[in-house]
């Protein structure tokens, strides 16, 4: 199935529901949305994409955070607490240092549990309400934990969160825990926590909320959708890069679909498109490697580490979406070492006064990735590789 920026629009199915479907992106089968529980293709395994009838255009969102962008959701309202409409810094002094016209820094640290998470859980708990599921389950590195538990909370449904033993922010657990969820420690690392949790997805012992889920993508959509309104009402023009930590790369892939898709409402030409770049951890970068061989699917890496726990993740279940994204856009992906990764933490903190957690954090390229993304424009055409430390 195709996911090239300028694609047409899919023609809506007869198992659509109010204009709302799931299509595989491998195979392109179609499937209702909300009829059964159903995390990947039924005929081939591959992922799925939520699709609609009608894309809007900025014209037709209203309203303030995630749910201003209802028209591009598949539901009205969700489980809020509510999320999004997070700032965008102004960094004068990294915009100087790094030489580039403009830079800003979007701050996903200001949602209602610490990260960008609470705009997908908004949506992936109302779905689950829809489906009829009352226990909510995900593998974590922490941010996925803390999401979980509060909107699970919110909804009035138990969770499970499996974290990797020993390897997630002490903080982190704290939130799952204070919000009530059932937390279980797996030996070995997230890629294993996701098996384990997949397995009972699949026994149907709990409902799956990880970014394997398309509908928690949705509404990871609105840090893009927020990025070009800002963007485009400081500026009056789009951003010519977005650059993005990548675990799991279910940002990346957010924000390609949210671009596809205000290309076919024709709110965005595919020139005025930003380039997406991806940043990993060296010691955790499948992406980067199949950016740089050219492959079509990355290689799974069994062993993973770097201090920046939220990405350590060796098998980005995303990828598949996430990779068409970074060429489709003319963007890139880079991997930065630990060091790197700290040094350019305390440099926002000190020249930017904005605090975030261990994630790469670009200072010497031609864009920079704040508390969870961030964008540039520049003159460059492409971020450039750190030297090796």
């Amino acid at each position: 199935m195709s996911l090239r920026l300028a694609a047409d629009a899919e023609r809506t199915p007869s198992v659509a529901d109010d204009g709302v479907w799931l299509t595989c992106i491998a195979c392109g089968a179609q499937f209702a949305p909300f009829d059964d529980v159903r995390y990947t293709c039924d005929d081939c395994d591959g992922l799925l994409e939520v699709r609609y009838a009608d894309h809007p255009t900025f014209e037709d969102f209203s309203g303030s955070g995630v749910w201003r962008y209802a028209d591009a959701l598949p539901f009205d309202e969700g489980v809020s607490l509510p999320e999004g409409n997070t700032p965008l810094h102004e960094v004068p002094r990294i915009r100087d240092e790094v030489g580039v016209r403009a830079l800003r820094v979007k701050h996903e640290g200001m949602n209602p549990t610490g990260s960008f998470k609470d705009r997908g859980m908004t949506v992936g708990v109302r779905v689950a309400q829809r489906v009829g599921v009352d226990r909510l389950a995900c593998a974590s590195t922490g941010n996925t934990s803390a999401a979980l538990a509060a909107y699970g909370a919110r909804g009035g449904m138990e969770t499970l969160v499996l974290l990797p033993a020993g390897k997630v922010a002490a903080g982190k657990v704290a939130q799952a825990a204070l919000h009530g969820a059932r937390i279980l420690e797996v030996d070995g690392n997230f890629d294993n926590c996701l098996d384990r949790v997949q397995d009972l997805a699949a026994r149907g012992e709990v409902y799956l909320l990880n970014s394997l889920n398309p509908f928690r993508l949705e509404g990871q959509k609105t840090i893009g959708l927020e990025i070009l309104e800002e963007c485009y009402a400081d500026y009056g023009a789009f951003p010519d890069r977005i650059v993005l930590p990548v675990g799991n790369a279910g940002n990346t892939s957010a924000l390609f679909k949210a671009f596809r898709e205000l290309v076919q409402s024709g709110a965005l030409r595919p020139d005025q498109v930003p380039k997406l770049t991806g940043v990993q951890a060296a010691g955790a970068s499948p992406m980067v490697e199949a950016v740089e061989e050219g492959h079509d699917e990355i290689r799974r890496w069994r062993n993973v580490e770097t201090r920046a726990t939220a990405i350590r993740i060796g098998n980005p279940v995303n990828a598949p979406k996430a990779l068409p994204g970074i060429r489709e856009t003319g963007g890139t992906a880079v991997a930065v070492c630990d060091e790197e990764i700290t040094a350019a933490q305390r440099a926002l903190a000190r020249r930017a006064s904005a605090s975030s957690r261990p994630r790469p954090v670009r200072s010497r390229a031609s864009g920079a990735s704040g508390a969870t993304a961030s964008w540039a424009r520049t003159n460059a055409s492409s971020v450039s590789r750190p030297a090796t430390c």
